[in-house]
This record gives structure tokens, C-alpha cells and sequence, in this order.
């Protein structure tokens, strides 16, 4: 399964070089009330199966959570139901977060 270094993730998003992509939150709405990313859609982690259609498959999709283990069940998801083009940010919004001066926990 492939991942990204949240350094360069947050890079990738400040150099604007993710145009092609998808940026899926899966964490809760109150986590994502919290803080997010402009560039992403909030799908909650338990929404995926009933969202797959919203998904495409012609895209690298980002997929981000709170510290990066939701987000890796997902990709794992993901592929096994034949989405391949899935990426895992490490670390997850707490790292983006702190790489961006915000103290997310």
C-alpha cells in the first residue's frame, strides 16, 4: 500500500501539484469541525462502503484521519474492493496540523 511522508504531502498541497487528486477525510463531522483541509471531502470512515460510487477509480486518492490508522483501514478497503489508486498520509491531520503551526491534539 502505498503512503506519503506528511511533510511532503503538505508540500504536494502548498505547491498545489495534487490538482489530479482526490483528498478524502474519513474521520467524524465534529473532528472535521475541528480542523480540515479545504481541499478535501469528508467521507466518515463508516460511510465508505455505501460511498464507493463516489470514488474514482482514474485518481490518486488521499486518504487522511486524525493519526493515520483510519485512513490506512480504508486504503486497505479500498483496494480490496478494486480501488487501487489509494495513498495514506501518515501521521494523519495531527501531523498536518503540527507541519502547519496548528496543535490539532
Amino acid at each position: 500500500m502505498a503512503s506519503i511522508h506528511p511533510q511532503k504531502f503538505v508540500e504536494a498541497l502548498d505547491q498545489r501539484t495534487l490538482k489530479d487528486s482526490i483528498i478524502i477525510d474519513v474521520r467524524e463531522p465534529h473532528e472535521w469541525d475541528y480542523y480540515h483541509l479545504d481541499e478535501a471531502k469528508l467521507i466518515p470512515m463508516g460511510q465508505i462502503p455505501h460511498r464507493l460510487g463516489e470514488l474514482p477509480e482514474d485518481q490518486d486518492i488521499y486518504l487522511v484521519c486524525a493519526h493515520g490508522v483510519r485512513s490506512y483501514r480504508v486504503a486497505e478497503y479500498l483496494q480490496e474492493n478494486g480501488i487501487e489508486r489509494v495513498i495514506n498520509v501518515d501521521g494523519g491531520m495531527a501531523a498536518v496540523g503540527m507541519l502547519r503551526g496548528f496543535q490539532y491534539d
